[in-house]
């Protein structure tokens, strides 16, 4: 699904009337994920997959219990600086204060049902991993019965 941008006017239109998954403000910007496309999706027996950041996979949880919630981390602080860093799109205190954001979400790993490491230069392992996770929750739907 793309982003789709509207007024902050419209965003608490459609939050007040119950119409996203889950949503927060974020450095002053109103995020959330639509609830209905997610719906129509889980009612046709397709998967789907968000990527949220910690509060919201959370939030998702409290809406759908049944969803199973992956983390994905970098394999330390410093492989994550160097990618922030190589970007060139952050500045040296964005940088620093995201790496700070990142030390609190790794606190709530244990939250999740599975930890996958994004590994340099090892995308296609880790969306193999991705898969394996996605097909054992298919064949066994109860993410309390399945292993991390």
């Amino acid at each position: 699904m793309d982003y789709a941008f509207v007024t902050r006017e419209e965003f608490e239109r459609v939050r007040d009337d119950g119409g996203f998954l889950e949503w927060f403000e974020v450095y002053g910007d109103l995020k959330g994920t639509p609830l209905a496309p997610i719906e129509a999706n889980v009612a046709a027996g397709r998967d789907v997959l968000l990527e949220v950041d910690v509060q919201g996979a959370l939030a998702v949880r409290e809406v759908l219990p049944g969803a199973v919630l992956v983390f994905v981390r970098s394999p330390s602080a410093d492989v994550q600086r160097a990618r922030l860093l190589r970007r060139g799109s952050e500045s040296p205190d964005s940088v620093e204060r995201r790496l700070a954001q990142a030390a609190l979400e790794e606190q709530q790993a244990e939250r999740f049902d599975h930890v996958v490491v994004n590994e340099e230069g090892q995308v296609e392992q880790g969306v193999d991993h991705l898969a394996a996770i996605l097909a054992g929750h298919r064949a066994d739907p109860d993410p309390a019965q399945s292993g991390g």
